[in-house]
């Protein structure tokens, strides 16, 4: 990492589709965004807010994610995801993440951990 991280910020947004639904991804049978998709969502938005302070041959994979979701989302909704780092301690990075629905409806929240890798090492073990 080449950079102070803490207080990083990205959001990230998407339009829910029918492939974002629960009944799409199998986590459920409605026509409404499913806790996976807002979750990988989330995991966007943490990954892009570092993204800037990485090496070349660095990334970050997810490690915990501890979330709820508040409400459904219909298709055709567009909803964001906003992750501040809240602390970084060597290679672990710790995030706050809200997501909410273009009107400002708070739809999840979750706390995250992500860790900094190096690319080729970590394919190296897989």
């Amino acid at each position: 990492m080449t950079m102070q991280t803490e207080g990083m910020t990205h959001t990230s947004s998407l339009v829910v589709t029918e492939a974002h639904t629960a009944q799409a991804v199998g986590s459920g049978d409605l026509f409404v965004l499913s806790t996976p998709s807002m979750l990988a969502l989330m995991e966007n938005a943490a990954m892009e807010a570092v993204a800037p302070a990485l090496a070349p041959n660095e990334t970050t994979v997810g490690g915990h994610i501890d979330a709820i979701h508040l409400r459904p989302t219909p298709v055709g909704i567009t909803v964001s995801a906003t992750a501040r780092v809240t602390a970084h301690d060597g290679r672990k990075i710790t995030f706050t993440i809200t997501a909410q629905t273009a009107d400002g409806q708070l739809i999840g929240k979750a706390t995250h951990t992500r860790f900094v890798i190096d690319r080729e090492r970590f394919m190296k073990g897989v």
